[in-house]
């Protein structure tokens, strides 16, 4: 799957099932090498997928393609991402925590 295809999939999942993103006004980045950016914007008990830099971020997420998609997949641990630098974290560290709950309930 590309990173769009993976990230659509998350989001038409949180779109059904909106129960886990209620009250959230956060805006994550994945900054992808060698893809470009993505951005997942969580408000208003919804979720929407832009596939650019089109606001400032709360949380940018940082690693390769291949990284991300065993990550959204459940196939790769995102603690032990970060701890062995497969993973970088910019901005607010508690929503990457937060993030890696929510994909943990819509995967």
């Amino acid at each position: 799957m590309t990173v769009k295809e993976t990230i659509m999939t998350v989001v038409d999942k949180m779109n059904k099932d909106p129960e886990g993103i209620q009250g959230m006004n956060t805006v994550y980045q994945f900054d992808i090498y060698g893809v470009g950016n993505h951005q997942l914007h969580l408000k208003n008990d919804s979720a929407e997928y832009l596939e650019e830099e089109a606001s400032e971020a709360n949380c940018i997420i940082q690693m390769s393609e291949e990284n991300f998609v065993k990550l959204l997949e459940g196939n790769l641990n995102p603690t032990t991402a970060f701890m062995t630098g497969k993973l970088k974290v910019k901005g607010d560290l508690s929503l990457a925590i937060k993030l890696q709950n929510l994909l943990d309930r819509y995967r």
